[in-house]
């Protein structure tokens, strides 16, 4: 009788603990403001978000159970740098509302100007806890926090996962956004966080909104600052997954986007497998002046839902940009290939089809 009670107060303790841990508002809240219309999008069914395609999260003998596993326990060498990446430390607050250029802080976290629009995708700057213990930044590579960016009118969340959407770094620059488009379910987070309904524009797939920015003359009127005109932002399909709490798959929708201004056009990938998407992204829009693709974090036993190095070949020739920039790389070790390889990928592929690559450290300012 005793052990039974010594058991039960062990049981107790770590439900307790779990319940604590689960309460932290990284996780978010299971109200969902936004459930009904979750449940009416054609992409929701059998009480869940779906691909386009058919997806299987993983293949072979893997699962999330041992992927997780061997994340937090494997030590091989390759795959984390043995000496701090170079990255170079950009006044952000001083880069000009007048040239286009872009800027990234690793893996899938940039921020880009197009037009005096400036534009946010994915910010992953602070490492606190929950998220830090998954997240593991290669040395030399955490140089920027949310207090370093300047004023934002646009932030982009392409999905839920915690190398995307980071708690902390959407609490600390909340003031400094004017507007954030995301996929479905995700604005259940941000109001959370305290976000106002005014600032969300949440979208389904090929959902468009059209946005007229401010006037140079009334740059602090939020929502926009930046030069006259109109801003498309679309919401696209990824082939991709959601489950920031292991329990609850796929209840929030992962997208790309399509950001055009003054007739030019800049696709923010996102995450997600190889489809038919990139051909019908090209049909529909044309020619992509800039295109951010996914490129790391890949291994063949999730190929349906991460870009594989032969697939990125495949999505580029689809897409047809004039200048490509990958990101998933350089900052996190997610999966088990060489760390340097998605940069040799990268610069095999440019050379191979003549592509005009952008690539730089960290933090550099790149013109395209």
């Amino acid at each position: 009788m005793k052990t039974s009670f010594i058991i039960a107060g062990i049981l107790v303790g770590i439900a307790g603990i779990v319940l604590a841990v689960l309460a932290h508002p990284a996780f978010g809240t299971y109200r969902h403001v936004s459930k009904e219309r979750l449940m009416r999008s054609p992409n929701w069914s059998g009480g869940m978000f779906q691909n386009q395609e058919p997806t299987q999260q993983f293949t072979g003998d893997v699962n999330t159970r041992n992927t997780l596993w061997r994340f937090l326990t494997d030590r091989d060498s390759l795959r984390v740098p043995a000496a701090p990446l170079p990255a170079v430390r950009t006044d952000l607050k001083a880069l000009p509302d007048t040239a286009d250029w872009v800027v990234w802080f690793g893996h899938s976290s940039y921020m880009f100007s197009l037009g005096g629009l400036r534009v946010l995708v994915d910010p992953v700057l602070k490492p606190e806890w929950p998220s830090s213990l998954m997240l593991r930044p290669f040395p030399g590579t955490d140089i920027y926090r949310p207090g370093d960016l300047p004023d934002i009118d646009i932030l982009i969340v392409t999905h839920e996962h915690w190398d995307h959407m980071d708690y902390a770094t959407l609490r600390d620059i909340r003031t400094k956004v004017g507007h954030v488009f995301c996929p479905l379910g995700i604005a259940d987070y941000l109001r959370y966080w305290h976000y106002s309904d005014d600032q969300i524009t949440e979208m389904d797939w090929y959902d468009s909104s059209l946005l007229t920015l401010s006037t140079p003359d009334s740059l602090s009127t939020p929502p926009y600052r930046g030069g006259r005109g109109v801003s498309s932002v679309t919401c696209l399909p990824a082939r991709h997954f959601s489950n920031r709490l292991l329990l609850r798959r796929n209840q929030t929708l992962w997208a790309s986007f399509m950001v055009e201004y003054a007739g030019r056009k800049v696709y923010i990938g996102g995450d997600g497998g190889y489809d038919n998407r990139f051909k019908e992204i090209h049909s529909r829009f044309g020619s992509v002046d800039l295109a951010f693709l996914e490129n790391g974090q890949y291994n063949d036993n999730w190929r349906f839902i991460h870009t594989t190095p032969e697939d990125l070949e495949k999505a580029v020739l689809d897409l047809h940009p004039k200048q490509v920039f990958t990101v998933h790389h350089d900052k996190f070790a997610l999966a088990m290939h060489p760390w340097q390889e998605p940069d040799s990928v990268a610069h095999a592929l440019a050379g191979k089809h003549h592509i005009r690559l952008l690539d730089a450290p960290i933090g550099q300012v790149v013109d395209y």
